[in-house]
């Protein structure tokens, strides 16, 4: 590693992210929730047990530990994220073997060639240069190493299974929300569809590109319903989503995320959610 690491950056990310933005609690709810399919990706991979691996946007530090399962203890396992508290919260829950710095992936405070595998869930389209964050990151890679870049919901989300009107509803007035909040276009916010077309941009090669599907139902868990209910139905939805929605169809969504309400989503035995988990691997 280098002497210093990097702790500013000089330009705040295309959602807002700086050292002191503050994703804690959504991560570790997230994590909790897609931890099957996430760790089933991990497996897939196939990494040699003594690899070296870098989880840049390391986040709430979950993923350290399972990529130590998966490596059978027997390896490096590095993470990396941009906030302060994202690193606290990793470090935390670490363990012994577990080595967690605060950095920027623009400009990682890592040596070339330190790692064998790069792996980057839900952060490098947070950057306003995807293609400059990915080649990065490939600087970091011993020839013949991969880079594994993660997207949740790179396919629209199906919430309501029975009401798909609905349904496009809201994610027209998500998107309507974000546009407004982050002064973005819908072709910078739809950016994220390119994962492949990044690798390829930045030289990767052998890239090839899986999409798993989350595919929850009822009776739903702990964790899922946890998830669904702070991130998804208060945190993603809620009362901001009320000035893009016709008043009936505020109300409807109002009710199906209201636990207490007897329509309640999470209660209905025809629940249906999906949400996609896309990951395009590339090779230097």
């Amino acid at each position: 590693m280098k002497g210093a690491v990097q702790s500013r950056t000089s330009e705040i990310g295309l959602l807002g992210d700086t050292p002191q933005r503050d994703y804690v609690q959504k991560l570790r709810l997230f994590n909790a929730f897609a931890q099957p399919e996430l760790c089933e990706a991990i497996d897939a991979l196939s990494v040699p047990a003594g690899s070296r691996v870098l989880d840049a946007g390391c986040g709430t530090g979950e993923a350290l530990g399972w990529w130590h399962a998966s490596l059978r203890d027997l390896g490096m396992v590095v993470g990396m994220d941009l906030s302060a508290a994202h690193v606290r919260a990793a470090r935390a829950i670490a363990s012994r073997h577990a080595r967690i710095v605060q950095g920027d992936l623009l400009k990682p405070p890592f040596a070339s060639d330190a790692f064998d595998l790069v792996w980057a869930v839900n952060a490098v389209n947070h950057v306003h240069d995807p293609v400059a964050g990915v080649s990065s990151l490939a600087t970091l890679l011993r020839p013949g190493g991969r880079i594994v870049v993660g997207q949740s919901s790179l396919v629209p989300d199906m919430y309501f299974a029975w009401d798909a009107r609905l349904e496009a509803r809201v994610n027209e007035a998500v998107r309507a929300y974000y546009r407004e909040r982050y002064g973005r276009s819908e072709r910078q916010l739809a950016a994220v569809r390119s994962l492949a077309g990044w690798l390829h941009q930045a030289g990767l090669r052998n890239v090839v590109v899986r999409t798993r599907m989350i595919e929850r139902t009822y009776p739903l868990s702990d964790a899922d319903e946890h998830y669904l209910l702070e991130c998804i139905f208060r945190g993603t939805w809620g009362e901001r989503l009320r000035k893009y929605l016709e008043p009936e169809d505020f109300a409807t969504l109002a009710r199906l995320c209201d636990p207490e309400d007897e329509c309640c989503a999470l209660r209905r035995r025809d629940l249906h959610f999906l949400q996609s988990l896309t990951f395009a691997v590339g090779t230097t």
